[in-house]
């Protein structure tokens, strides 16, 4: 597959070369995933998502989430939070003392947990709240010259659409672009992605605005840019399993053939140095209890029996690694029924969204007080 070579993605002064962006996932994007996925492409790898609360009262657990590899000298941070002034002030201590690069503003998170509290997905209902929050981290970050974008979803629900006034209030807030998840918070991550949806956002806004939604090769990110007119993609679930499909979006980006197509053996080097980096972020014995949730993902499809399946959940150092991984046929190819394929959560849809009561009474939002609550949660 070729194509004519896209250009790069402009956020405010920041220039990314591939127009491509890590989707934060909670227990996922961290500094050694993030590490490994950016070894094979170009683009912007976002930080586990953190809350704005967590950070300005300096809670250890988020400030543990802070953490960088070396090599990242662009630092990318997704917050969430539902109150104008503690949003502004985790801006401030995000660009002031992390030197983060690129902030952005979690409105997508489905989780019922968080929705039930105004946060996430349910946020952009309130439009003069989500204005106010808006306009207060851009004020922060623009002290220091760093770009505030935001990610949204279609709306609440089919009858319940925020995305265009979403972009609206984006662009007049003077954010650097809106990324959109062409799904509704009441959709989850189950169905079919709505690209309509995009290209309708692309023509409602001068900003730039990233597609996310079933991106599973790189093939579908350009079909997405050339279907909606987005200036580029976030990626989420599709990568699960697979960092080397940020070589193959570098690549077809660049105008070039993409044919990534692993053999076991490439694909147990690539678990290894998963494995790795994230024993040095974390200890070994962390590192290790980490990487289990991976397994599954890496070898989706491959023929590994089920006691080896279940050894590697259970894995406790990384000499045991290696006397597992010894085990897989290295010559197997890769399983080519999974290309296409939707990787991770999915889901049904549900009957309806939990909000707070009396939420959808009216679109103001105004002195509300809504807790933050994020605990393990997803960029949307």
């Amino acid at each position: 597959m070729t194509t004519t070579a896209a250009p790069g993605l402009r956020l405010g002064d920041l220039e990314v070369a591939t127009p491509v962006v890590l989707a934060p996932m909670a227990g996922i994007t961290n500094a050694a995933y993030r590490r490994l996925c950016a070894e094979q492409g170009a683009g912007l790898y976002v930080c586990e998502m953190i809350t704005s609360r967590g950070l300005v009262e300096r809670d250890a657990m988020t400030l543990s989430m802070l953490a960088f590899d070396d090599i990242e000298t662009v630092r990318s941070v997704q917050l969430y939070g539902t109150d104008p002034e503690y949003v502004g002030r985790a801006a401030e201590i995000l660009c002031a003392e992390y030197g983060v690069a690129h902030i952005d503003l979690n409105f997508g998170c489905p989780v019922p947990k968080v929705t039930r509290k105004g946060g996430g997905g349910a946020l952009p209902w309130k439009r003069t709240l989500l204005a106010r929050i808006l306009e207060r981290a851009v004020a922060a970050a623009s002290a220091y010259d760093v770009p505030v974008t935001i990610k949204t979803r279609k709306g609440l629900d089919d009858h319940h659409l925020t995305y265009l006034d979403a972009g609206r209030i984006a662009q007049e807030a003077g954010c650097a672009a809106i990324a959109l998840h062409g799904r509704t918070v009441a959709q989850a991550y189950s169905g079919v992605a709505d690209w309509d949806a995009i290209g309708e956002l692309v023509e409602h806004v001068d900003i730039p605005v990233l597609g996310n939604g079933d991106i599973w090769e790189a093939a579908d990110a350009l079909r997405m840019v050339e279907q909606t007119g987005a200036a580029g993609v976030v990626v989420g679930r599709g990568c699960l399993g697979r960092p080397w499909l940020f070589r193959d979006l570098a690549a077809a980006f660049a105008g070039e053939r993409v044919a990534t197509l692993p053999t076991l053996g490439e694909v147990a080097a690539m678990m290894r140095r998963h494995a790795e980096l994230l024993c040095h972020h974390m200890g070994e014995e962390r590192g290790c209890k980490e990487f289990r949730k991976h397994v599954t993902w890496y070898l989706k499809g491959f023929r590994a029996g089920g006691e080896l399946r279940r050894s590697l959940g259970l894995v406790d150092s990384l000499a045991a690694l290696d006397d597992l991984l010894a085990v897989l046929d290295p010559t197997e190819p890769f399983p080519v029924t999974e290309l296409g394929s939707p990787r991770g959560r999915q889901g049904s849809p549900r009957e309806r969204v939990v909000l707070p009561e009396g939420w959808l009474d009216d679109t103001d939002g105004t002195g509300l007080v809504l807790a933050e609550d994020a605990g393990e949660t997803s960029g949307g």
